[in-house]
């Protein structure tokens, strides 16, 4: 069961969730005025072939377009919605044209974030766990530098032979280790990215396809 899904089996056992303030998440509405001169056939008309593409189905009902993408490819104006409906409102200062639109890529983006925070904090937790056995790790590596530092004492008889001394470990060597360490930063990082992928995408999403209906519209 995918997201949209599981938001209408919600509505269907009646929960009561103000939809409203949370489906614009990944939902994108608008309007635009219709010229007095134009029908609703010549609207849905000029806007057609925004859904001629490939993946694309759609059909009228009652003043209203209805349309679904599936497996949407890349070069579709509209490719980042999977479904909607656009239709004709009548309105005192004249018709307009409504439209509604879902994205999965949006709920993605916005969900994405909470995904990486929690392996941050789960990574935190792990690490927390951790810490006893470090501390016992740590006093074990501490006797074996002991027991290092007296073999890295060299003999006079080496030396007359020419044996060259042995090598101590850099501090290169300890901060390889550290990396090894769990870190939860990477999901703080990926958190950010995402966050701001979903706010940019969320306004530039909502301009660019009003802007599109709108050229759409404009043409004779």
């Amino acid at each position: 069961m995918n997201g949209f899904d599981h938001l209408k089996w919600l509505k269907r056992r009646g929960t009561k969730v103000n939809w409203h303030l949370i489906d614009w998440i990944w939902h994108v509405r608008g309007c635009l005025s219709i010229p007095a001169q134009q029908t609703s056939s010549e609207v849905f008309c000029k806007i057609d072939p925004l859904f001629q593409e490939f993946g694309t189905t759609h059909e009228l009902k009652n003043e209203s377009l209805v349309f679904s993408k599936k497996n949407q490819p890349s070069q579709d104006k509209m490719a980042v919605f999977d479904d909607g409906v656009l239709s004709i409102e009548s309105k005192k200062e004249g018709s307009v044209l409504q439209y509604d639109l879902r994205s999965k890529t949006l709920l993605f983006c916005f969900l994405a974030p909470f995904f990486f925070l929690a392996m941050a904090e789960l990574t935190i937790v792990v690490k927390h766990l951790q810490k006893p056995s470090t501390e016992v790790s740590q006093s074990l590596a501490e006797k074996e530098k002991e027991e290092e530092a007296r073999y890295l004492i060299q003999s006079p008889i080496d030396k007359a032979l020419g044996v060259p001394a042995p090598e101590k470990k850099t501090d290169k060597d300890d901060e390889k280790q550290g990396k090894k360490k769990l870190s939860p930063v990477a999901a703080y990082v990926f958190a950010g990215i995402f966050s701001v992928l979903y706010v940019i995408g969320r306004i530039s999403e909502a301009l660019s396809v009003k802007s599109l209906f709108r050229k759409y519209l404009s043409e004779y």
